[in-house]
Formats: structure tokens, sequence, C-alpha cells
């Protein structure tokens, strides 16, 4: 039984990795007093240099803290502050000052809305204000055309790109295993596998296959064939965490079986595999009326056409065609902006299993959250409930794996 391994940005944060959206759009924050003439900064936003003295009046570390500094230093010179459109504005009597002018309006707003908490968020409000240029309506008093939506959306992935070469790349060694591998490795061993447990994780009408397949596996293990269950790593982040998984299974194939990756949403700084960021779900309903727009501005950023400017996609579908597979889910949230490519995994033929490795906090966890999202992507609801395997065979997955830091200087 071959294994599709989906893995999301849960996958990196489980490894301490700062890689959420949390970490990026607070980072900006923080820097924000050294960096505000940077030609980056001023892409996004300026500020009145005759009143940046606000910036002083307290730590900021987020967006929250920004706007709580101007207010406070609002209180103190007897002003009122309007912050609407793209400025805010100090007012005191009829002087009006703009104090604030947002060049990145985009920006703004993935700030101020408290929905927008990871990065399939503001992939879904892309997608939402791109539908509104293309009715000629409002969302949150964004007003603007196609061409400088896609303009702001291309700035973020560009400050997203440098914060994960330097907060990620730069900062961790990825070309070491990090330490307590095995707490994940052990899930993929195929050795010690329970099978009777193994085969309650698919539908009664598929375990005779899988019985046969296992007894395959079996006989090749007992003749050591080269014949090996096959693991597709399918690495929705940028970086290179999982590169390393595939190195530690490959060194025991028979144990793990082979593996291989493919980065099916690009890498950091590789000109032959660009970031993919954007909305792939052309199952939506409105997505015809933007094909029937006739303007390519509106498809720029969708994830189809992106898929096509390599072999990524192309393979990925080889190796959903070529034997039955079981998918595990991991740090992915299974949200609508790759919602093309994941239903052609869930509902294939060969897809029998969908295995959910969750996140848990506590009491809490999110089990329920994701297979409400992996329904969205099947068309066949009955498919869905006799792939879906329930909570009592799934399990957390490990949160307490970390690559080490460089040295200073490497």
């Amino acid at each position: 039984m071959n294994r599709l391994v989906i893995i999301g940005n849960g996958f990196d944060l489980a490894h301490g990795l700062p890689t959420g959206y949390s970490d990026f759009i607070n980072d900006f924050w923080r820097n924000f007093r050294k960096c505000l003439n940077t030609e980056d900064y001023k892409s996004i936003l300026e500020i009145n240099e005759s009143f940046v003295n606000f910036l002083n009046y307290g730590e900021i570390n987020s967006f929250k803290d920004f706007k709580a500094n101007i207010l406070e230093y609002a209180k103190d010179y007897g002003f009122s502050f309007h912050d609407g459109g793209n400025q805010g504005i100090l007012q005191q009597h009829q002087n009006r000052i703009t104090l604030i002018k947002y060049k990145n309006y985009f920006f703004k707003i993935i700030n101020e809305l408290h929905s927008v908490q990871n990065w399939i968020d503001i992939e879904n409000l892309y997608f939402k204000i791109l539908k509104d240029c293309l009715e000629d309506s409002t969302l949150n008093n964004y007003h603007t055309d196609v061409t400088t939506l896609n303009k702001e959306f291309e700035q973020i992935k560009v400050l997203f790109e440098k914060y994960l070469s330097l907060k990620v790349n730069d900062k961790y060694d990825f070309k070491s295993p990090p330490e307590k591998t095995t707490f994940l490795t052990k899930l993929f061993d195929v050795k010690s596998r329970d099978n009777d447990l193994y085969l309650r994780e698919f539908s009664y009408g598929d375990r005779g296959k899988v019985k046969e397949n296992l007894k395959e596996v079996e006989l090749n293990l007992l003749l050591d064939k080269e014949e090996r269950e096959q693991c597709l790593l399918l690495n929705f982040n940028y970086t290179a965490t999982a590169d390393n998984y595939c190195k530690i299974m490959n060194m025991d194939s028979v144990k793990y079986g082979k593996c291989r990756i493919i980065q099916i949403h690009g890498r950091l700084n590789d000109p032959e595999n660009k970031i993919n960021f954007g909305f792939g779900d052309e199952m939506d309903d409105d997505y015809k009326k933007i094909e029937n727009k006739d303007d390519n501005e509106y498809l720029r950023n969708i994830k189809s056409f992106q898929y096509l400017q390599n072999s990524n996609y192309k393979d990925m579908l080889d190796f959903v065609e070529s034997e039955i597979f079981q998918v595990y889910i991991m740090g992915h949230s299974c949200g609508l902006s790759d919602r093309i490519l994941l239903n052609k995994i869930f509902e294939h033929h060969n897809c029998k299993s969908i295995k959910v490795f969750y996140y848990k906090n506590g009491d809490w966890d999110n089990y329920t959250e994701i297979i409400q999202n992996i329904s969205r992507h099947f068309n066949k609801k009955e498919m869905m409930r006799e792939k879906i395997v329930n909570k009592t065979l799934c399990q957390p997955l490990p949160q307490e794996i970390r690559f080490k830091e460089k040295n200073n200087g490497s």
C-alpha cells in the first residue's frame, strides 16, 4: 500500500519553525522602527516623518500595538485619529494631518480582519476580493481594480519569501536531521505495523485488496526484493523540513518504504520551482464568471496555471495513478484554496483511506475541523464517509521535534 503524505504549514510549526502567518506579520511590526525607511516597508505604508515619535510610546510587536501607540500619542497631543481607506488622519479642530499612507491596502485589510489567522485565510480573502473586482462591488471599502489587487498580493508574497529566507532558512540547520525524529518516523514504520489494526483504517469493501497488498509486501520483505511500498511526501510548504524525512526513510527502505518528495507549491529562492501562493478552487460557483471575463489578469494567481510551470503536478498524478494508496494529513488544514488538487486526490479510485494526524493542545484538538474541511473536497459524500479514518484510529501529530539553530557566522 503506497502512502501519499500531505504536508502543510502545521508540519513546520510542529518543528518549532516560525512559519505561521502571525509569525510573519508580527515580525513586520517588530521591525517597523528600524525598517520603516527601507524600500520593502515604504512599498507597504509611509509615515509622516514630522510625527514619527508615536513609535516610541511603547513596544510594537503587532499591528494592535502599532495602533495603540497612535491612539496614545493622539490623546497626549489633543488629536483625534481617523483611520479609513488608505489613510490614517490626525485631526485637531480644522487641522487635518495625514499620519499614515497605506501603499498596499490589501496588507492593511489582512491586519485589521480578525478572521485572518492563517495563510489560507489570506488566500480565501484574495479570492473574495477578486470576485468583488469582477462584480464591481466592494469588500470592507476595498475599492480597486484587479491589476492593483494582484500587485499588492505580489508584494506580500515577496515579503513573505524574504522573511522565510532570513528568519527560517538562514537561521536553522536543515542539512542535519532535527532532534527526536523518531517521534514522527515511527508513524511510517512498515515492519512494526499491526496489520489487524491497520485494516480497520479501510472500508470493508477495500479490505480484501489491502490484505492482498500486505501479503505481497511481506513476501517482498522476506525475499529481500527491491519492490517496496512507495511514500510520496507532497509538501505544500516552501521550506526544506520534509527533505530530512525523505533521506531518513530512504536509508532504511525496508522499514519505511521508498520515499520521494514533491514541493508542490514551490521552494524558497528556486527559479525552477517558484512559490505558488494564490487560490485553487475552480469548483467555486463564481469561477466560470472569472473565466468568462476574458481578462487573464483575473487568472494570474489561480494555482492551476502555476502548476503547469513545471512537472510537479504531473508527477503527483503519476503517483496517484500507479497504485492504490492511503493519504496521511500532516499539518494541512485542507481548506478550499487547494480544492481542485485535493479533490483530485481524495476522490481518485486508488485513494482507499484518509488518515488525519491532528493538532492537540490540552483537551482541545482540530480533528473535527480538518475532516469538515476534507468533506468540502468531495462531491460524493458517501465516498467521503468511507475513506476518512475515524478519530479512534488516528493520533496527534508530534510537536516536540526541533531543528538546531545555525552557529553565528555560518
